[in-house]
């Protein structure tokens, strides 16, 4: 008997191996949908082009429904997956200046429609992590969650001293899961650059193995948070909650609960009485701040991400900055030349634009990176983009010429250096905000970012002076540079207020006159 039972080896042990083996089979059925999913799209891409002529109006219609199809097999493959799918389909939405607008629309809502874990998964990371129950941690534990992402969701709670917390808590299964998705988009991947040379995207999977562990540690993102509150201190209205480490792991992260409505809900900022142009100003600020003068930069401003409120004491209009998992660190040469590079972009300095973005890993295709960074036409680049406003024209040439040069596009993206991806990104993602806000032709935003720029060049030429002169010329110079930028803020100022329109009337008037 006792032979027996050893070589069968035990209940506990049968019962593991036909876990073992139903995952198995589970994963292998997994990966099979996913070949399959492709398959199909790549199928529908093949054929139902494949008798019309190219070019015709028929054409880019059928081309556009294919597109519409294809988005929607691509969103419903990330939601059944989940974790690093959601999370690579929520990239692909944001990059507006390479993708058809049919893929960004359609997959944009993955911000929204991310999986939740129940409510036994919940309790099980918190007794696992915390070693004890919700009833011993909290008075009271909202099930529904505040939101979901794609590797956590948010719970509100209240703690036995009154307080209300913000209690972020992974998705079960988001670590083990993860590294296996990775492997399976690299082949998805290769497999769809196979049948579609143009589509070389395979950076996509580099960034995530980059980081994804990074962020499924909470640990490094309560730091991340505490980091940029004190970095951007100086900045009244921007508020980053507090952590409380004491019901924080790896995988929980607890911290002040903050009230506020969406970046992008203009109906919350109107019922508020919350001016737009203040926040889409503030915003620019801080990551103007964020990019050019500290490096250390916030890389998923999503509008989940990013709330405004009017503060209840103050009655001042705050922004409050959440999920810190996601920052690029840039290294002071690339920050520099990034500086120098937006300087040239803003006054039309072609050959600054030409050095810089060959500096920044560009090479011969510089005119197409300035095109792609500032999601601006080469017309409008040679002019210089503080001095050209944005149009609806010009936003269709861009949607336009980026499927026509989608295979320089992929051959730039893999040649710059890692961090000009999530810094694209970035872009991308504040630039969506700006035209929801209806802001993105604002002047103000070039204004900081040439504050911030002039500070960050400064500092670094104080940093390299031989002597006490040198740096007191610099520091001359800067003040300089710094109030001519204030004198044309004041103008554009006043220019834009009634006081500008009563002096415009009078002068006009007084012309007439004579």
């Amino acid at each position: 008997m006792t032979s027996a039972w050893s070589a069968s080896g035990g209940p506990q042990l049968r019962q593991s191996r036909q876990q073992m083996a139903h995952r198995q089979q589970s994963w292998g059925q997994i990966c099979r949908d996913r070949e399959s999913q492709t398959a199909v799209i790549s199928y529908d891409y093949m054929t139902s082009l494949k008798h019309v002529e190219y070019g015709s109006e028929e054409y880019w219609a059928l081309k556009s429904q294919v597109h519409r199809r294809s988005a929607e097999r691509l969103r419903n493959l990330c939601c059944a997956n989940r974790g690093t799918f959601i999370k690579v389909g929520q990239h692909l939405g944001a990059l507006d200046y390479l993708l058809p607008e049919e893929y960004t629309s359609t997959l944009k809502v993955l911000h929204s429609r991310a999986p939740q874990s129940t409510m036994e998964e919940i309790q099980q990371v918190i007794r696992e992590d915390l070693g004890k129950e919700l009833s011993d941690l909290f008075i009271s534990f909202n099930e529904k969650p505040q939101g979901a992402a794609s590797l956590a969701q948010v719970h509100k709670a209240v703690l036995h001293d009154g307080r209300t917390v913000a209690v972020k808590v992974q998705h079960p299964k988001v670590q083990t899961q993860s590294s296996k998705d990775i492997v399976v988009m690299e082949v998805l991947l290769n497999m769809v650059h196979w049948l579609f040379p143009d589509f070389a995207f395979m950076w996509l999977v580099e960034e995530a193995k980059r980081n994804m562990p990074v962020e499924l540690d909470f640990l490094n993102e309560g730091r991340n948070a505490e980091k940029v509150a004190a970095m951007l201190a100086h900045f009244p209205w921007l508020k980053v909650p507090k952590i409380h480490w004491d019901l924080s792991t790896r995988r929980i992260l607890t911290m002040d609960f903050a009230e506020g409505g969406q970046v992008n809900d203009r109906d919350y900022m109107r019922r508020h009485s919350i001016n737009v142009n203040e926040i889409s100003q503030n915003l620019g600020k801080m990551y103007s701040e964020m990019i050019f003068v500290h490096g250390f930069v916030h890389c998923d401003p999503h509008p989940g991400n990013v709330l405004v409120r009017r503060c209840p004491n103050t009655k001042k209009t705050e922004i409050v900055l959440l999920d810190h998992g996601l920052y690029q660190i840039l290294l002071p040469d690339f920050r520099l030349n990034y500086c120098r590079l937006w300087q040239s972009l803003i006054k039309g300095d072609l050959n600054g634009i030409e050095r810089y973005s060959r500096r920044l890993g560009a090479g011969d295709l510089y005119p197409l990176f300035a095109c792609v960074l500032t999601a601006r036409s080469w017309t409008s680049v040679n002019a210089g983009i503080g001095n050209t406003p944005v149009t609806h024209s010009e936003d269709v040439e861009i949607r336009s010429n980026a499927a026509l040069y989608l295979p320089q596009i992929s051959d730039l993206l893999n040649r710059v250096p890692r961090q000009m991806l999530l810094l694209l990104k970035t872009n991308d993602l504040l630039r969506g905000i700006e035209t929801t806000l209806q802001t993105r032709a604002a002047s103000s935003s070039f204004i900081n970012m040439s504050r911030c720029c002039t500070r960050a060049v400064a500092r670094h030429k104080r940093s390299t002076a031989q002597s006490r002169a040198r740096r007191l010329q610099i520091t001359m110079s800067e003040s300089l540079t710094l109030w001519q930028i204030s004198l044309y803020e004041l103008f554009l100022w006043v220019k834009g207020s009634t006081l500008g329109g009563w002096v415009g009337s009078l002068l006009s008037c007084l012309h007439y006159t004579h």
